[in-house]
């Protein structure tokens, strides 16, 4: 069986499977922004390069929605809380939806190495990163009493940036990974040596 004759579960399911991939992705956007989050973006001292943010966008694209979005919810609150951070629910929220707007394609993404589906998802990956971060910074204009202007200079840009380099750079290469193990995993004899008899 190949990959473009797997069925995929339904996409609004959110049960065993899909709770698993959430708590995955959660535990690694927090490990990995933790490790990272000393990459500050020098005009903007309050944001890290992030290259977490990749794991939301995958996750979303390879799992659906609910994955996605509790990927890069959970994941940013307990990274931010273990950088030292605090709680900032309207940039949690921003970051989950980063990762649930892929999830929306996910249905239609069946060959990850097809350089169509590549192309669909580097096109989700700028609304994504776009959507999430306009969220986000918009918020600080009722949180943080701050303008337009000075919310999109020191809030939307920086982060906005930053997740984008690293979604069209990374999440391609994960893409690629994960096309590999699935087929790996879908014709292990394949991969093993002859026996010698």
């Amino acid at each position: 069986m190949s990959i473009n004759d797997q069925k995929k579960p339904e996409m609004w399911r959110f049960r065993g499977q899909e709770v698993w991939y959430s708590t995955l992705g959660a535990a690694l956007y927090m490990v990995l922004e933790v490790a990272t989050n000393f990459l500050h973006i020098p005009v903007a001292p309050y944001f890290s390069l992030r290259p977490a943010v990749v794991i939301p966008l995958f996750f979303g694209l390879a799992f659906g929605p609910w994955v996605g979005l509790f990927s890069g919810l959970t994941g940013n609150i307990f990274g931010d809380l273990m950088s030292g951070y605090g709680f900032w629910p309207w940039w949690d929220l921003g970051y989950g939806l980063m990762g649930f707007l892929p999830g929306l394609i996910w249905s239609g993404m069946h060959n990850y190495r097809s350089l169509r589906q590549i192309l669909k998802a580097e096109g989700m990956v700028v609304l994504s990163a776009g959507a999430g971060m306009g969220l986000a910074s918009l918020s600080e204009i009722w949180v943080s009493h701050v303008t337009f202007a000075e919310t999109l200079a020191t809030n939307f840009l920086p982060a906005f940036l930053s997740g984008l380099v690293n979604g069209l750079v990374l999440v391609p290469l994960l893409m690629i990974i994960f096309s590999e193990i699935q087929s790996r995993n879908q014709n292990p004899d394949e991969n093993e040596p002859n026996a010698i008899s």
